[in-house]
């Protein structure tokens, strides 16, 4: 009498089919949170101190600006020589020699007598800027809701994962000692170096 083949699991291929496709639209978000992630964790090895953006400093020769008169002239017309649409926070005199304009995420010095202009300012890293946006959750309200979705799928890929392969290599064989081998990492990190 030839032996019983064991059953199989029948909600096994439901639980592989549900890893797969989760798995697949959580590919895009698992990137964004892991360069942004990545990023942020090594903030102080970026040479401006911001994964986000990066320090810039340009100058310019403007000509003479003194004639136009008044402060608020001659930082219309720099802004107008370098296409800035961006309404200035603020302009002061910091020295005879030297008129401030100053932006949200720029600086503009300007000695007005000889138009020589430092552009001091910061631009966004390309994709980073928007990675690190979207992970410190500076969408608020309806980022969210996303970001809970994407958490709440890892939590149904890492469930799923457990249960999609039987025997020695499955969750009852050796997928018992590494997710053990994946709580102690944090647990023994936390007793190390305390919160």
């Amino acid at each position: 009498m030839a032996d019983a083949k064991p059953k199989k699991a029948l909600w096994r291929p439901w639980i592989r089919a549900l890893h797969r496709d989760i798995g697949y639209v959580a590919v895009g978000l698992t990137f964004i949170y892991a360069m942004s992630g990545l990023a942020v964790n090594h903030v102080t090895d970026w040479s401006d101190g911001d994964p986000s953006f990066k320090n810039y400093q340009a100058t310019h020769e403007l000509g003479a600006l003194a004639s136009l008169g008044s402060d608020e002239a001659i930082a219309d017309a720099v802004r107008q020589k370098l296409s800035i649409k961006e309404t200035p926070r603020e302009v002061y005199r910091a020295s005879p020699e030297e008129l401030e304009i100053t932006f949200d995420k720029r600086s503009l010095h300007v000695n007005p007598v000889t138009g020589h202009v430092i552009d001091d300012g910061q631009k966004p890293r390309f994709i980073l800027r928007f990675a690190n946006w979207l992970h410190l959750n500076r969408g608020k309200k309806a980022w969210t809701y996303v970001a809970d979705a994407y958490a709440a799928g890892l939590l149904l890929l890492a469930t799923s994962g457990m249960f999609m392969i039987a025997g020695k290599k499955g969750f009852f064989g050796r997928g018992a000692l590494l997710v053990g081998l994946g709580i102690a990492i944090p647990v023994i990190y936390i007793a190390l170096a305390g919160p």
